[in-house]
Parts: structure tokens; sequence; C-alpha cells
């Protein structure tokens, strides 16, 4: 039996390195470069580029991504470590070549897209040459594809799109989008969508707006609200088979949900490090913040949280490792992706409690923290789906019992215990 909780000692020299490189090169960026997929801004254009050649040098570069694509091939373990960095800086996922949605979408095109698409798409993605977009999302539907109304429809040889997407982030950015859309409204649910690989430039696509998160600046809204206009692609731009998106989105989907929930442990403790700095550094009544009972249990709740929540995010990367199927850890990954907004939530509330007025304004990072864990409850299917997930799964571990009471009936499993030890009673009561 091996079960162990050390990091190798190699690796814990990148983990190491990592951390220094993020405090002091990345965080940093946060306040010069105003969004890293922005590939046209010179700022970004100047300083992102030769951080992202340090961490290719240091062997860090995609490490989601096997050999064949680019990267050393890391496991979910090693990957989840290397993501729990408390210091979450905004350009960290693009220096080290992981960024979402480039990152699924990668995935996608290296397993469906044919040469002409991975020569055009794949490689300069993956040298972070272009970003790109998953259009999934609509106004009428949110994140459920079976009431999805953007079409399109077989002319001659070419794909036709007509509707709308919403919240398709990077858009405005993108060299090309990956677009959910309905192929067969008369096929059942599951098989009526199909993935469309869309080139950017391609006539028709018209960005109605670009909206931002609550505490975003207007003019940096990312995630856009897009109208499909008789947006015509060939034929050959199906990714998959036709009404196969739901497969086809699980290549991308059911690693970044996880690799969402290893970004979350950065982030929670970072909120427990600033909540525990502030507790001993305020005083009120006399005494400073941390000996008050109420703050204690605040810092305490949040220390477990965190350890319950990243042990079960590495036991699942564990489960991913030794399976390499998806299909066995769904209720796992489900259960983490509910759990997620939760915890980061209440982390980013407590501290944000603790730091009082000052916790409430734009000079710290909590409002933004309780409202992105709002963003991670809705992201990749709401929070309510993937309970209702893992219950079903938790369920098909069960079976229902014939007999009119519970097997955990008393009376029934007393009688049965009795009947079955009924010659030693007798024997044994007889003597006495």
């Amino acid at each position: 039996m091996a079960w162990d909780f050390e990091t190798d000692a190699d690796f814990q020299r990148d983990l190491d390195w990592m951390d220094t490189f993020v405090r002091d090169e990345l965080e940093p960026l946060d306040f010069v470069v105003r969004n890293p997929y922005d590939l046209k801004d010179p700022i970004r254009r100047e300083l992102i580029p030769p951080l992202q050649k340090k961490v290719q040098q240091r062997g860090l570069w995609a490490c989601h991504l096997g050999p064949d694509l680019g990267g050393p091939g890391y496991g979910q373990v090693k990957l989840g470590l290397m993501n729990e960095d408390p210091r979450p800086a905004r350009s960290a996922p693009m220096t080290f070549g992981c960024q979402a949605p480039d990152s699924g979408n990668s995935e996608i095109l290296a397993h469906y897209g044919n040469a002409a698409q991975k020569k055009r798409f794949l490689e300069p993605l993956l040298r972070n040459e272009i970003v790109s977009c998953f259009s999934m999302t609509e106004p009428q539907g949110g994140a459920d594809p079976k009431v999805f109304t953007c079409r399109a429809e077989l002319d001659g040889d070419e794909w036709v799109i007509n509707g709308e997407k919403w919240f398709s982030s990077n858009a405005r950015w993108a060299s090309f989008l990956i677009v959910m859309v309905v192929t067969d409204p008369q096929a059942p649910p599951y098989r009526r969508m199909s993935m469309i690989l869309v080139p950017a430039d391609t006539p028709g696509i018209h960005i109605v707006r670009n909206v931002g998160l609550g505490y975003e600046e207007t003019d940096r809204g990312a995630h856009a609200y897009i109208r499909y206009e008789n947006v015509r692609v060939p034929k050959e731009n199906l990714l998959g088979e036709r009404g196969a998106a739901f497969v086809v989105a699980q290549t991308r989907l059911g690693g970044g949900r996880i690799h969402h929930a290893m970004r979350t442990i950065g982030h929670v403790q970072k909120a427990l490090d600033l909540m525990c700095e502030r507790a001993l550094s305020r005083t009120t009544q006399g005494e400073v913040l941390a000996s008050k009972q109420m703050v204690q249990e605040k810092i305490a709740d949040t220390w477990m949280d965190l350890q319950q929540f990243k042990l079960f995010v590495l036991q699942t990367a564990w489960k991913i490792d030794k399976y390499h199927d998806y299909k066995l850890v769904r209720k796992d990954i489900s259960a983490i992706k509910a759990l997620m907004p939760r915890v980061f939530h209440d982390a980013a509330a407590r501290a944000l409690q603790i730091h009082g007025s000052l916790g409430v304004s734009n000079e710290m990072p909590f409002s933004e923290m309780v409202i992105e864990s709002f963003h991670m409850g809705l992201a990749d299917g709401p929070t309510e789906v993937h309970k209702v997930a893992v219950a079903r799964g938790v369920l098909e571990q069960y079976k229902a019992t014939d007999g009119l009471f519970p097997t955990g009936h008393i009376p029934s499993l007393r009688e049965r215990a009795l009947a079955r030890y009924a010659d030693v009673i007798e024997r044994l009561v007889g003597n006495l």
C-alpha cells in the first residue's frame, strides 16, 4: 500500500521557484497589464513574452499537455500542486501556458481538428501567439444546451450559423471561436448539438457588447454577447461527429473544472493569509483582533475548509491520474465544482469582515473575490446541476430494500440476531 503526503524534492524546488517567480515577476503585472489576453497591448507584448521564455526554459510551460503537444505531460496531482499558489496573479496562467479557455480549446483541436486546422490554429495557440474563445452559453438558455437555439444548417459544403451566444469569454481578442450549435433539432436532446470551428474574421460575427464582471471597469469587459448572422464556414470545420457536442465538450470540461478548483485553493489561501495578518495587526477594545473569539472562529473555519477542500481536490486529481478516465471520477469532479464557490465565498466574506470598511473598499481584493466566487458557481455548469450529478452518482451505489422496514430498523435487526444466536442464548441462560 502506497500513501504519501510528501512532494518529490526535485518538484518541490520547481514549486519554490514558481512561488518566487509569481511574487516577484507576475504579481506586479496586475497593475500595469490591462488584460493578458489582449495580445495587441504594447505593454503586454513587452513584458509577458520574456517571462514566458523563462518558464519554458525551466520546463514548466503548458504542463497540462503531453510531449506530443509541446508540454511535459504532468499528471493532475502535479498540476494541482502547481496551481495552489497563494499568489494568483492574473497573468500567471498566460505566462505558464495554461490559460482558459485556450487550454481546453487546444485539447479539442488536438483530438478533433484536421491537419490544416492544427497548423493554422492549434500550433500558434500552444505558443500563445493567438488566443481563442469557447462560445457556448446563450441569453435565454444559460448553460443548458437542451434549450439552445443558435443553429447551424448545412448548405452545400458550408455550415451557416445563426443565433446568439452570451458570455463568450475573450471573443474580442480571439483568432477563432469554438461554437456549440444545434445541427439536428429533431434528434434526442443529447444528439442535437455539434461543435464548429469558426475563424474570428468570418463575416457575420457581431459582438453586440462586451460584458464585465461586477468589479471590472466597463471598457475591460471580456465576456461577449455575440450575434451570429449567416456566418458561413466549411463543413470540415465540424469538430467531432455531427451531434456529438457533449462528447467533444467533455474533452475540455472534465480537466477544466478541476483546474478551476486547484486555482481556487490559491485564492482561499490568500484570503486566509490576509485575514490572519489583519487579525494580528489591528487592535480594538484594548486587544488585538486575533484575541477575539469570533475572529478566531472565522480563522479556524477558513483553515478547516481549506484543508478539507485541498485534500479532496488532490484526491480527485490522484484518481484522474490513476484511472485516466474522467467518467470514473465524474461524481468527484461535480462535488468539487459544487464545493468550490462556497469555500471561496466564505473565506472571502470572512476576510472582508475582519478588514472592516477597508475590506469593502476597492483598495482590497475581497469584493472581487466574493463576485468571483459566484462566477465560479456558474462557470462550467451551475452549482445546482453539479449537486444533482453528485446525488445521482451516489445513489447509483445503492439499491432499494424489498422489506417492509429499512435495513437499519432496530427491532428487525434484534429479531434476526436473537434467532441467529438462539441456541447459544438458550444454553447459557439455561445454565444460570
